[in-house]
């Protein structure tokens, strides 16, 4: 029997001692990414992604498609065909055509049934007003019909251009997790796979969608699919396709100093575009939000002016729902419209956090009591009158409290001074609710808003200390107790510390102690700028204290641009904003009490006037 080969049996320790080590370390190169499946997971990955809304259009659009096929002009087909693709729906233009019919076709047989019913109790006499106000309702259904065409063929480039701005939010930080990973290792692949995995939605999205067009057989090499991607962008973000060529071109430098100084020009060539966009869109924006200003401010007011003598002279021409549908429909409507396409248009920096506030019943239903009893009292003209109250002319006014008309079939009104008074109570009520409640709702969410951007403000400097320490041989889990001592009093101080107590007292690592869902110290400053520095100092504290260091660096220049951004955003628009607040909150109330007073003096002049009249009439001399 053969002795075993010594090397045989060295080897097969190794191998045991290497798997025993596997389970416990986890490798970051290569091995970072093996057996996630990064690309094949594409599916289920886009499904999730997408969420239950757009996957549900996508089945009706299927539907529509197989019950009948309309051909689209092909301009339309073409910009609709770049949005599928841009939002990962899988149906075509047709599809999309055949729906919109299929949708304004069903509003217009609605309209089409509810005008023969108003017609029908017409004729039998049960409504008054025929024709106007019988067929107000079905006209209203079936311009809903003919304008649900044109929107839902243009809904796909609409959720593009809202998928393009949400992926531009990402696209700095895009750069700096591909630029963070390849100055440790010099890969392309594995820094897309690394920033898609940490980069959020939708830019993950159309990272998997990039290996898994080569995974496919639709391109041959990775290279390839991106350069396809980023021709995407090439109209929209320029910046964003420059910086990704020269990380391309830092793949072939051989020199470390010059590969290092590529990817630094990148990062900076990424942050110059950002911030030149948003200069162009702030310069830009003061004839749109002049036009809002019109639309949102200036022509409701007109239009308390002018509608309350209107349907005082014109004699019922103008009726309450006339008023309704404009105020609470049509400008509605056209202003949320019109602020949505310049909100579609407006480049950013970093990606928003969305606080979401919890429901809480007890404050629905102190809102919905404050609003009852105001309400009840509102209408107490009406229980007043059919309860027998004794009408009263207010001595100092020569107007009667409550002023009802009546003759032998039916009473209407009230028409005095003291019931318009008592009728403000109702808008009064309902506004007083609607604030009562979302105040209960969102107290704590805004305390918690305003640290997050007091912290927001002093996290250059800090990230700067962060960054300058761990440089100077600090390890990460000591820097953050040293900056927290110099911070001492202030939000980005509290924050620190918090990261800190975690590291000390609970024995958490770095990531722990910021992203814990129980007591990490992100949960209690909500903020996304935040929420991406931290990510960027937990990956690359892997990478090593140098790789931190530069890092942070990086990352305090950006946030230092954002906020120049913001503040040359903010001296651009001041004039236009002060303006809109000064007559949203003065003229705007102080017109409408003078409309209302104006309102009520020339409903008693006519009323005078009608009295007047019926007395000639009594005596014999009109």
């Amino acid at each position: 029997m053969n002795p075993q080969d010594p090397s045989e049996e060295i080897r097969s320790i190794l191998q045991r001692y290497e798997q025993e080590l596997g389970k416990k370390i986890t490798f970051d190169v290569p091995e970072h990414f093996t057996g996630e499946h990064f690309s094949r997971e594409y599916k289920i990955f886009r499904n999730e992604a997408l969420g239950s809304s757009l996957t549900k259009y996508e089945e009706y659009c299927q539907l529509a498609g197989r019950l009948f096929k309309v051909k689209v002009k092909d301009k339309t087909y073409t910009s609709v065909q770049e949005a599928l693709h841009r939002i990962h729906l899988h149906i075509t233009p047709e599809d999309v055509f055949s729906f919109s019919v299929l949708v304004g076709f069903l509003f217009v047989f609605l309209a089409f049934i509810f005008g023969i019913i108003s017609f029908f109790f017409a004729w039998q006499g049960s409504f008054t007003g025929f024709p106007l106000s019988v067929f107000l309702f079905p006209f209203l259904v079936l311009c809903c019909g003919l304008l649900a065409i044109p929107l839902l063929l243009r809904y796909p480039i609409r959720l593009a251009t809202q998928w393009r701005l949400k992926a531009s939010n990402q696209m700095v930080l895009c750069i700096l997790y591909v630029i963070m990973y390849m100055r440790h290792t010099s890969n392309l692949e594995h820094a897309l796979k690394f920033a898609g995995e940490h980069v959020g939605q939708p830019l993950a999205l159309d990272l998997r969608k990039v290996f898994w067009d080569v995974e496919t057989g639709t391109v041959l090499t990775l290279k390839e699919s991106l350069d396809h991607y980023l021709e995407g962008w090439r109209d929209y973000n320029l910046a964003f396709v420059e910086a990704f060529h020269l990380i391309e071109s830092s793949l072939y430098e051989s020199q470390e100093a010059r590969r290092s100084s590529l990817l630094d020009k990148a990062l900076e060539v990424m942050l110059d575009g950002t911030y030149e966009d948003m200069l162009h869109y702030a310069q830009e924006l003061k004839s749109p939000m002049t036009m809002l200003h019109m639309f949102g401010v200036i022509l409701p007011v007109l239009g308390l002016v002018l509608f309350p003598m209107l349907s005082s002279f014109l004699r019922g021409l103008i009726s309450w729902y006339h008023i309704a549908v404009l105020y609470n429909l049509m400008i509605p409507l056209m202003v949320y419209y019109f602020g949505l396409t310049l909100l579609e248009k407006r480049p950013t920096g970093y990606n928003e956090h969305t606080l979401e506030p919890s429901f809480r019943s007890s404050s629905l239903w102190k809102g919905f009591f404050v609003t009852l009893i105001f309400v009840l009292l509102g209408f107490l003209p009406f229980f007043l009158f059919y309860g027998g109250f004794q009408d009263f002319t207010i001595p100092f006014l020569g107007s009667k409290f409550l002023d009802f008309k009546c003759d032998d079939t039916q009473c209407i009104g009230p028409y005095g001074v003291g019931a318009l008074l008592l009728s403000l109570l109702i808008p009064l009520g309902l506004g007083l609710g609607l604030g009562l409640y979302y105040s209960l709702k969102t107290k704590g969410l805004l305390a918690m808003k305003k640290r997050t951007l007091l912290l927001e403000k002093e996290f250059t400097g800090a990230l700067f200390q962060l960054g300058t320490r761990v440089g100077d041989g600090i390890p990460v889990e000591m820097a953050f107790g040293t900056v927290a001592t110099s911070l001492r009093g202030t939000p980005t101080g509290s924050f620190f510390s918090l990261v800190d107590l975690n590291i000390r007292k609970m024995g958490m690592d770095v990531k722990h102690a910021i992203f814990d869902p129980t007591r990490g110290a992100i949960n209690s400053f909500p903020s996304a700028l935040i929420e991406s520095s931290m990510k960027v100092l937990v990956e690359a504290s892997r990478k090593g204290p140098q790789v931190v260091s530069r890092s942070m660096l990086t990352v305090s220049e950006y946030v230092k641009r954002v906020h120049q951004v913001n503040e040359r955003l903010k001296d651009l628009l001041s004039d236009i904003l002060s303006s809109m607040k000064s007559q949203i909150s003065f003229l705007t109330p102080l017109i409408a009490a003078i409309v209302v007073s104006v309102s009520s003096m020339i409903t008693a002049v006519i009323n005078t006037l009608a009295r007047t009249r019926i007395s000639w009439q009594l005596r014999g001399t009109y």
